[in-house]
């Protein structure tokens, strides 16, 4: 038998059947509500949470979630920022540097959002943009 320490549940299982879900690696908004409450529910009864420390905590779970939401939103800035980025090299001369070592040169061709780092092609190689070394203008 297992216990999980936040909620409190317990769960049989034996060896051979299918392993519990795995547990969340990251504290997020509703942990830190559960162990708000498991504290309130456990707390000795003549001796109660001072209240400063309890909107300490809600004041935490609020700035956690505002960073949560902050980063998120950075993250899909950036990504959005790599796309446009990549779109505007299209028709311009770029080089990368091969597995071999040598800098090889050509047009961009087309832009591929597939991944989490768009690629290009440059003549028949598909190359991941941060390994773009130069741009130039295909007129140069």
């Amino acid at each position: 038998m297992t216990v999980d320490a936040v909620s409190g549940v317990s769960s049989m299982y034996t060896a051979g059947a299918a392993e519990p879900a795995a547990r969340k690696q990251k504290l997020d908004g509703e942990t830190f509500l559960r162990l708000l409450v498991t504290q309130l529910t456990n707390q000795d009864p003549s001796s109660p949470m001072d209240t400063n420390a309890m909107i300490s905590q809600t004041t935490q779970l609020a700035m956690m979630e505002q960073l949560t939401s902050l980063t998120s939103n950075s993250t899909e800035a950036f990504a959005l920022s790599m796309r446009q980025a990549a779109t505007a090299l299209i028709g311009h001369q770029a080089s990368y540097t091969d597995a071999s070592g040598r800098t090889v040169a050509g047009v961009i061709s087309k832009v591929s959002f597939d991944g989490t780092v768009p690629t290009v092609a440059i003549g028949d190689k598909t190359v991941s943009l941060d390994a773009v070394t130069g741009v130039t203008s295909a007129n140069s």
